[in-house]
Formats: structure tokens, sequence, C-alpha cells
């Protein structure tokens, strides 16, 4: 179902309540406004599969635009509104977005990206106070009718992210004109199989501008869900809004459950989750001792899905699998789960290799054949890469990450970009970036740096280096930590070896040092 069809049959029912500020909107204007962005697009010549791009925080405009866009045919790519100008316009461009919308919480960076240069965008749309050289979204979207299109179709995302080579990739699946869906069945299969249906309340506190929870959005509001939106995550409000708005289900990733478990007793079990149906995790590795802890906490409602943007294949497991087979990230509910050696030889149950998924969703890396190739082996199997066995029932257990990316609060970060930006300083002659143990976030970004005159090594340069890098990426991808080596690990044919330095700090409790060796 789409927000009309919710709106016929309970129009004044909330469909988003922004959690810190208690802005909502109920389901018939959402309607009106999705019909009303749509036509903004056809007025300024988006049709079937254009594509626009948008930069928010967690606001309900967020939702007038993805419903606009899956009622319209447009193929939308959420921007990371932690990236710098340089980073937005290179995926703005990429994409090749002709609309972009952002909000006045952005202005300066929307300023930036004038000098960047968006050249095919010829609609920009700012929510709230617009600046020089954009438009008033609310302005433009309250000028047109209500009605909806007459060439409605179906629209996707295209979200982005980064590959091999440090770039964000968009990762497009295959699109055509294709009309409306009639029921929400497909839409809400991923609730429906964690035992949530119609008219759900469910907590959002993850960034929309991350693949699952804006498909999380999607699929449960094609439900008639009042989504309650978080804006920045806090442990104690979460449970706060759970407890006032009755929330039926959460979708976490492990960071989010790590900080619950860890508010005091007192005031953890002061509120009352008894609402709670489902809660659903998925993005990063969990520890074993967190998930039991959940469940010993919440009850066996605690679901995992293992998958990836590219939707190569997914996997399941529900509580009571999970229990008795601690670790697993569940058995294939999409695709077929093949593990194979280096040389592509099927491996049996138990001995680890990489993971590839039989019948995978058709996919491929936007204006990237290279890595589109690469993701496929010659019998049609699909992989990103990750590395895992798979037990004698067919229960998947993950034990690498996919090219060394770092995984810190739910969130992909891949250090070659981060490695690009240092090994430019002129003070450094090599670098390598990994993630080490972080009790709180999973991991962090953390340089083990070589330096061209070792006699510099020191925290004074240590800051220098962190506050080089920040002025080039976004704050999360740069290191909080810089130990110098007077070598790094590397063969002979020059290929850093990352997994001897990843091993040197697993099981460390690690704190914000700065050291020299």
């Amino acid at each position: 179902m789409y927000p009309v069809d919710i709106a016929q049959q309970a129009p004044d029912r909330i469909a988003v309540i922004v959690a810190e500020t208690g802005d909502s909107i109920s389901y018939k204007t959402l309607a009106d406004r999705v019909n009303q962005v749509a036509r903004v697009f056809r007025a300024h010549g988006l049709g079937p599969g254009s594509h626009a791009a948008i930069m928010t925080e967690n606001v309900i405009p967020f939702a007038e635009v993805l419903w606009a866009a899956f009622m319209s045919g447009i193929v939308l790519t959420p921007v990371n509104n932690r990236l710098t100008a340089s980073e937005v316009a290179y995926i703005v461009n990429d994409c090749g977005a002709e609309a972009f919308i952002t909000t006045s919480t952005y202005a300066d960076l929307a300023i930036e990206l004038r000098n960047e240069g968006i050249p095919n965008v010829r609609l920009k749309l700012m929510i709230g106070d617009a600046v020089v050289g954009w438009e008033g979204y609310e302005e433009q979207r309250d000028a047109q009718s209500v009605d909806p299109i007459a060439d409605q179709c179906q629209g996707t995302f295209m979200h982005y992210s980064s590959g091999t080579s440090g770039r964000p990739k968009g990762i497009k699946h295959v699109f055509s004109k294709q009309p409306l869906l009639q029921d929400n069945t497909v839409a809400m299969a991923e609730a429906t199989r964690v035992g949530l249906g119609e008219f759900e309340t469910i907590l959002a506190p993850g960034p929309l501008f991350h693949s699952a929870p804006s498909w999380w959005m999607f699929a449960v509001m094609s439900g008639g869900a009042t989504v309650v939106l978080m804006q920045r995550f806090d442990a104690e409000f979460a449970l706060q809004l759970i407890e006032r708005h009755k929330v039926t289900g959460v979708q976490f990733v492990p960071t989010h459950m790590i900080r619950m478990l860890r508010l005091p007793d007192e005031t953890r079990l002061g509120y009352d989750v008894s609402s709670l149906k489902a809660l659903l995790h998925a993005a990063a590795p969990c520890p074993p001792e967190i998930k039991i802890a959940m469940i010993e906490w919440v009850g066996p409602i605690l679901y995992e899905l293992y998958s990836s943007t590219e939707a190569v294949g997914t996997t399941f497991i529900n509580s009571e699998e999970w229990m008795a087979h601690q670790g697993s990230v569940g058995r294939a509910i999409s695709g077929v789960i093949h593990i194979l050696d280096d040389d592509g030889n099927e491996l049996p149950a138990g001995i680890p290799g990489v993971i590839y998924f039989e019948n995978p969703m058709a996919f491929e890396y936007h204006n990237d054949s290279g890595q589109t190739k690469e993701a496929f082996n010659d019998r049609g199997l699909a992989t990103t890469g990750d590395i895992g066995y798979v037990d004698e029932q067919g229960y998947l257990y993950l034990t690498d990450r996919k090219s060394h990316m770092i995984i810190s609060g739910g969130v992909n970060i891949y250090p070659q970009e981060a490695e690009n930006v240092l090994t430019a300083h002129p003070k450094v002659a090599d670098v390598a970036v990994i993630g080490v143990p972080n009790p709180d976030m999973g991991e962090e970004v953390k340089a083990i740096v070589q330096l061209i005159d070792g006699s510099l090594a020191g925290d004074q340069l240590v800051d220098e280096l962190i506050a080089y890098c920040r002025s080039k990426l976004a704050g999360y991808k740069c290191p909080r930590t810089i130990e110098f080596r007077s070598e790094l690990p590397r063969t002979e044919s020059g290929k850093l070896l990352k997994r001897l330095l990843r091993d040197e700090f697993e099981g460390r409790s690690h704190v914000a040092t700065q050291t020299t060796s």
C-alpha cells in the first residue's frame, strides 16, 4: 500500500513523528504532499528513471520525498549528511541527479556545492529557509495540486557504498517502468517475517541516509505504521519513546543495544517495553554476550538479518535458533549460499571461504563495470567479499569483513579513503588504516603511520595528521588515534599485510593513546 491507500482507511492516523520536536504528519496530509512533490518532479522534467538525491536529517520531508519518488518512477539516492561538500558533489554528480533536496541545516555546505559544481542538477530545493541558488522546498511543494500525477509508476533507491578503491559506488538494481504495487505483501515481507503486521508503531533510531533504515521505513509504512524518528540516538530517550508511544518494533544496530544495556539497571528496567513485538538488528556483527543479554531482557523477540545493499542474498535467524547456533547469522531466505575457496571450489561445512550466493538479485555498480564483473564468478554466483562458513544445518557464520572494511556503530567505513589522504601528507611515507576494538562503537578508526623522518613523531604531529585528514574527509572516516612505526608489514610485491596489524590489536583494551614504536 501507499500513503494514499492508508489515508483512505485511516486519514487521521499519524504517519511520522519526530521524537525530539514532536512534529508529526497524518497519512492524509502525507498523501497530499506526496502527490505535490511528485508534481514538482514532473514540472521540472524528471520522469520515470530520472535520478534525485536527498540529504537531510531524520525529518518528515524525507518521507514525503521517498514516497513521491516511489510513486513517480524516480530513482532516489539518499546522501550521507556527514560528508564534506566535495564528497557530496561526487555522489550527486556520479548518480546523475537532476534534483537535489536538502535542509537549511546544511546551508553552508549547499553554498560550498556551488563551488564544487553539480551541473546536472536543475532542481535544487531547500527545506526551511533557502539560501541563494536554492528554491524553497515548501513553496515549490505547496504550489502544486494534491491530485495524483497521471503517470504513476514504481520508483526505487540507489544507495551508495564504497568499493575496494575507496570511492563510493552506486548500487543499481534493474529499473523498468512498472505500475504501482497492488498490495503490500512484497514490501512488508521483512516486517512480516519478524511478526509485525499492519498499523504498527515503529521506532527509527538510525539515519535514513543508510540503506537499512530507509528500506525499513518504506517496508513498515507500506502497512500503515506510525514511524517515530530519532534525529540522534540516546539510549534512555529511546526507552522513553518505546514506553510513551507503545512502540511495537525497532531496527537497531549492535551499538544501540550496547548503549541501552550499559544504562544502570534501575534506569533501564524502569521503563515499560512490554509493547515490543520485534527487535531487528543488522548492519554489523553483534557480540554474543550482547545478544544473550538482550534476549534475557526483552525475551525471544530479537531477530537478525545478514544482507548487503547489493542484496546478493539474505540470511535470517530468530532468538530460539540463535541460542542453539550462537554466533550464526542464520540460514538463507534469499539466494543459495556457497562457500568457495580462492580457486572457486566448493568448501565443506565448517571451512571458511568467500561467501557467494546463487540466484542473486540483479545489480551493478553504477559507472563501474570492472567492480561489477568482480562481484560475479563464471557460474553467475555473486559475492560482496565477506568470509565465512556454514555448519551442517546450513547456518552461516561470518569470520571476516569485506575488503578490510571498518564497521563503527553500524556505519561502514572504508580505510582506503583515509589512507589516500594521509599518504598525500608531505611527512608521511606509508600508512595503514585499520579498525581496532572499541567497547562502545564496536570498532574505531586507527592509523599506523611510517614517517619520512621518524624524528618528527610525537603528539603534535598526531594532531596535525588528524586535522589534515578531517579537512579532506568526513570526521567519522578519519583516525581517532595514530601510532608511528618505523616500517609497515608489506610483502615483496608491495601488498600491505593488514591482517597482521589487526591481529595485533584484537582483544587489546584500546584507549585513545598516541604512541610510537
